[in-house]
C-alpha cells in the first residue's frame, strides 16, 4: 500500500476582500548533493537580505505551481513543484507609502535544472546554502525553523 499527497487545486482567492492581508507563495528550492540537502536563496530587491523566492497567486496556477514559476523568475531554477504546503509565515511588505502585511505559504521545488539566464538575473543574487546556513540567513523566525527543518526524505527525495 503506497500513500499519496493530496493534489492542492487553484486557490481562488476573492478580490475586494475587506482585509489588507494578502497571500503569496513562497519556493524553498532544494538539491541532494552527496547525501546533503541544499537550499537555493535569492536576494531581494529593495534590501538585498536573503530570502525565497516568493510572488503572488497566479490565474489558474496552483500554490506550488505559482511558486515554481517564481523559482523560475527570481533564481533561474526549474523542477519539480510539490503539492505540499511546508508552513506558513508572516512579514509586512512596504508598498508605495503603506505596509501591507503578508501570509507567506512555503512549497517545496526540488530542482532538476540551475540555469543561467533568467528573468531577474540582473536584479538578484542566488546562492546555495546547507540547511542550517540558509535558515541563519533568514531574517523571519516563522521561515528560518521551516527551513531549519527541512528535510527532503519526507517528500521521499
Amino acid at each position: 500500500m503506497s500513500l499519496q499527497t493530496p493534489t492542492q487545486l487553484p486557490l481562488r482567492l476573492r478580490r475586494g476582500a475587506k482585509t489588507t492581508a494578502r497571500t503569496q507563495f513562497a519556493a524553498l528550492c532544494f538539491r541532494v548533493v552527496a547525501d546533503s540537502a541544499q537550499i537555493c536563496l535569492v536576494t531581494s530587491r529593495g534590501t538585498g537580505r536573503w530570502v525565497l523566492p516568493k510572488g503572488w497567486p497566479m490565474h489558474k496556477q496552483t500554490p506550488a505551481e505559482a511558486a515554481a514559476t517564481e523559482a523560475w523568475e527570481e533564481a533561474g531554477l526549474t523542477g519539480d513543484a510539490i503539492d505540499l504546503c511546508l508552513g506558513v509565515y508572516s512579514y509586512i511588505k512596504p508598498r508605495d507609502r503603506s505596509r501591507t502585511p503578508v501570509i507567506a505559504l512555503v512549497y517545496p521545488v526540488h530542482v532538476t535544472a540551475v540555469h543561467t539566464e533568467w528573468p531577474e538575473q540582473h536584479q538578484r543574487k542566488r546562492k546555495w546554502f546547507p540547511i542550517d546556513q540558509a535558515a541563519a540567513r533568514l531574517a523571519e523566525p516563522e521561515l528560518r525553523q521551516i527551513v531549519a527543518t527541512f528535510d527532503p526524505r519526507i517528500l521521499g527525495r
